[in-house]
């Protein structure tokens, strides 16, 4: 399940990149390739574990956990990076007063 919803999440932030791509001020780009690199793990992950006898898609409660988990520390981090880059100047504004 955490293959597929971080699959999911990916394209969805490309779609959002991809149309707005000449101006970036947003990082989602970033977004994206944080995404994509998750999904790939995955991948890897699914087509070793299936070439031990696994399932190729583990649909459990903890595998849905463990996408939540895997796209809100995504996001997590991609908050952080917008709190540093401050694309519309709102913490040195709050920082000058």
């Amino acid at each position: 399940m955490w293959l597929l919803m971080t699959a999911l999440a990916a394209i969805i932030t490309t779609a959002f990149w991809y149309f707005n791509a000449p101006e970036d001020k947003y990082k989602i780009g970033f977004l994206a390739l944080m995404f994509w690199g998750a999904t790939i793990m995955w991948i890897v992950d699914a087509a070793i574990a299936s070439t031990e006898g696994e399932a190729f898609f583990e649909i459990s409660r903890d595998a849905t956990l463990l996408g939540v988990c895997t796209i809100l520390f995504a996001l997590f981090i991609w908050e952080m990076v917008l709190l540093i880059n401050d694309p519309r100047g709102v913490l040195k504004k709050v920082l000058k007063n």
